[in-house]
């Protein structure tokens, strides 16, 4: 029996979700079955468009086209109840997924915009070959208790803080 491993790719600096994305087409190529659900983001991505391509990888998103701070209390609801929705699917499919990401599952939390009950029942009672792989900032510490991997993003310097924006092929 293969033994699924919890990995939490967090932290301030830039690469959470580029590592994720790596993975994931690292697992695809070994021909595992691999489902990549995004959340909090919306705009188009390069790699996205490069995941949806590939054999074996399975992606949804949500349609979340502004910061949480810039949302509605209708917009945040409406958001919640789509992200809630896509974390339902990927658990009725466990039996079917080698490898399930929940990018930006930690800051979706943590903002308010995704539910913390099934993502805490996902953690204790995954399925035993499924590795997991959430990412994003402030984890809440049963996501740190549950991980076996946990790797910290360190921003240490940062275009952004200068002014550029995020770069196609670069940053999106």
């Amino acid at each position: 029996m293969k033994q699924g491993l919890i990995h939490l790719y967090t932290g301030d600096g830039k690469g959470k979700t580029t590592a994720a994305v790596g993975l994931s087409v690292r697992a695809a190529g070994n021909g595992m079955r691999v489902w990549f659900l995004q959340f909090m983001k919306g705009r188009p991505s390069g790699e996205i468009a490069v995941l949806e391509r590939l054999p074996g990888v399975t992606v949804r998103r949500g349609e979340c086209q502004k910061f949480s701070f810039q949302m509605t209390e209708e917009e945040k609801k409406a958001v919640r109840f789509q992200q809630d929705e896509l974390l339902r699917e990927a658990v009725s499919q466990l039996e079917e997924i080698d490898l399930l990401v929940l990018d930006e599952a930690t800051s979706a939390i943590s903002t308010g915009l995704l539910g913390e009950e099934a993502l805490q029942k996902l953690l204790t009672q995954k399925p035993p070959q499924l590795e997991l792989v959430l990412t994003g900032r402030d984890p809440a510490d049963y996501m740190i208790e549950a991980a076996d991997y946990l790797t910290q993003m360190v921003k240490q310097k940062h275009p952004y803080d200068r002014g550029i924006a995020a770069r196609r092929g670069i940053e999106q």
